[in-house]
């Protein structure tokens, strides 16, 4: 039995490991571009930025099925030209979702525009995000190194107050 979990561990360590700090935050609210109405969250680390479209039918309408996605993005400074990634139907929600991967390569603002286009009419509206290193930028050694500097701590702790044997 010790076996099979020694193994099921090293296995384990073998996979592929995504991390992000904290949720998404919306960048745009309940906007009406063409004939749908848009929210666009976003979590834009450095390496891989997430954008998630959710849409809604207007009062008495509907999503249009030849609804087309692309989000655009740029850093506000116009060191690299606009990049447009086509949104991708995210069906792990219950609502109507659409989601974006973008490459980013360093911490800087950038002006994102989700671009809708349907036979119905399209649009499309802009805002402006920090893009933001995983982990707690500067201070990710100083945190992880806590567990290592409070064990060390005890252990000095420990030894200093071990009594030494009579002579």
């Amino acid at each position: 039995m010790k076996a099979v979990r020694t193994v099921l561990f090293l296995i384990a360590l073998t996979l592929p490991v995504r991390a992000h700090n904290g949720p998404p935050f919306p960048i745009i609210v309940d906007k009406r571009i063409g004939p749908c109405i848009v929210s666009l969250w976003t979590h834009p680390d450095i390496g891989i930025g997430t954008f998630w479209v959710i849409v809604y039918p207007p009062p008495g309408g509907s999503i249009p099925k030849d609804l087309k996605i692309q989000v655009a993005v740029q850093p506000i400074n116009g060191r690299i030209a606009e990049r447009r990634y086509k949104a991708a139907i995210d069906d792990s929600s219950s609502q109507v979702q659409y989601k974006v991967e973008a490459p980013f390569d360093r911490q800087e603002f950038i002006h994102a525009r989700v671009i809708l286009q349907s036979a119905a009419g399209g649009g499309e509206a802009m805002a402006t995000v920090e893009v933001t290193p995983t982990g707690f930028g500067r201070w990710d050694l100083g945190f992880f190194l806590l567990p290592f500097l409070g064990a060390g701590f005890l252990w000095y702790r420990a030894m200093s107050r071990r009594r030494r044997p009579a002579s």
